[in-house]
């Protein structure tokens, strides 16, 4: 928090100047509030210099006591089944890894109805510890009611690091989490690692130019989701089971204002969602019209795919804004990843850099998307693969 000195005059300057309106005149003085977020932006403006941050080696808060990498497992559930969502075994792979450099556990936390039916699946990705919270009413998704309990949980237990997925839940809940414990939270990590005993979370930034390492070396527990894909799933030992541990938490009153009364699902408006497809076709500006993306399809049903574009060919209104690969899109981790009439900005390739196999199509044969694929092929996208599909023919 702020630090501020007897040299106060009460002017006031402070308190406009404060983007989080933590600052306030209490008896013709300037008070911070919880809300300080210590940005500095009002030290500049004090005329009488009254206002500082805290000296630099300060004593900090003692973090021995929070132990523990965490990730917390989704199961999804359309209303008939229910079952894990395969992210939460890729965040226990990288998980596990991240463990074993701390020397702490690797623990998940699954909240949901019969959660018990994933213990087995779950410590075979290398689970040390399993902490529970199976109840009726957590069947469907409830932000509060799952807020609530996860902060309980963390309050109880101390964890190092919480991991949760990029997906509409773990986008939803993290953030409450985060700002109910008043720590950071470090969104849609394309990297994770260890250094100095702290989680390094790498994400891009500045519109997909840079990749940004992010520390929070004063806060516990050190938060981050990660999108579907990022990392490999890696089963480490069938039959293992890690210790359960079941806690009995109740939904909080104001739980009870959201019920889920029916859930619907659309139907997939490709053959295969493309982050499960085994082959993906992508195409960019260079096929150029709606007739490219023809040979898309019928390249992608030839290889038994499917077919998803760049941010440039979704602007000209190819292909839906959910068949999208890349920062902005869906991350894909296929087999096999054709790029057809795509440059290969850095905005595209961080959704699809960790395919197996990479094939680039393109008329420059300086295209940045050489750089990260295993074929390459220069040449005008449409021809060539009017040809793959006559061989395939064949």
């Amino acid at each position: 928090m702020i630090q501020i000195s007897a040299s106060c005059v009460g002017c006031g300057k402070c308190v406009s100047t404060c983007p989080f309106g933590a600052l306030s005149l209490v008896n013709g003085k300037a008070v911070a509030s919880a809300a300080c977020s210590m940005c500095g932006a009002c030290v500049s403006v004090c005329p009488m210099k009254a206002l500082s941050l805290p000296a630099a080696g300060a004593a900090k808060k003692d973090l021995s006591a929070y132990k523990g990498v965490w990730v917390f497992i989704e199961v999804g559930n359309d209303g008939r089944t229910q079952k894990v969502r395969p992210v939460g075994f890729e965040l226990l792979s990288k998980g596990r890894e991240l463990a074993d450099q701390l020397g702490e556990e690797l623990c998940a936390v699954i909240i949901g109805n019969h959660v018990q039916n994933y213990f087995a699946e779950l410590s075979q990705y290398g689970a040390d510890k399993i902490y529970s919270v199976s109840a009726p009413e957590y069947h469907f998704y409830n932000t509060l009611a799952y807020a609530n309990a996860l902060i309980t949980l963390i309050k109880k237990y101390n964890p190092s690091v919480v991991l949760f997925p990029s997906t509409y839940i773990g986008r939803d809940l993290s953030p409450r989490i985060s700002s109910e414990l008043f720590v950071g939270l470090t969104a849609d990590c394309t990297g994770l690692s260890i250094k100095e005993g702290n989680l390094i979370q790498t994400r891009p930034a500045f519109g997909g130019n840079i990749l940004a390492d992010i520390k929070c070396p004063d806060y516990r527990p050190q938060m981050a989701t990660v999108r579907p894909n990022v990392f490999k799933k890696n089963p480490i030992a069938a039959g293992r089971m890690a210790q359960v541990v079941e806690e009995t938490i109740p939904v909080p009153f104001d739980a009870g204002k959201v019920r889920v009364i029916e859930t619907q699902m659309d139907p997939v408006s490709t053959a295969q969602k493309l982050d499960e497809a085994p082959v993906v076709v992508s195409g960019g500006r260079g096929m150029k019209d709606k007739e490219g993306f023809y040979l898309l399809e019928r390249l992608a049903q030839a290889l038994g795919g499917a077919v998803g574009a760049s941010r440039a060919a979704i602007d000209m209104g190819f292909k839906p804004k959910e068949d999208q690969v890349g920062q902005s899109g869906v991350t894909v981790t296929s087999k096999l990843y054709i790029a057809c009439g795509i440059s290969g900005a850095v905005q595209h390739t961080v959704g699809m850099e960790h395919c197996e196999v990479i094939i680039g199509i393109n008329k420059d044969a300086n295209a940045p998307i050489f750089n990260v694929c295993k074929y390459g092929l220069v040449g005008d996208a449409k021809q060539i693969l009017a040809k793959t599909l006559e061989q395939l023919k064949k």
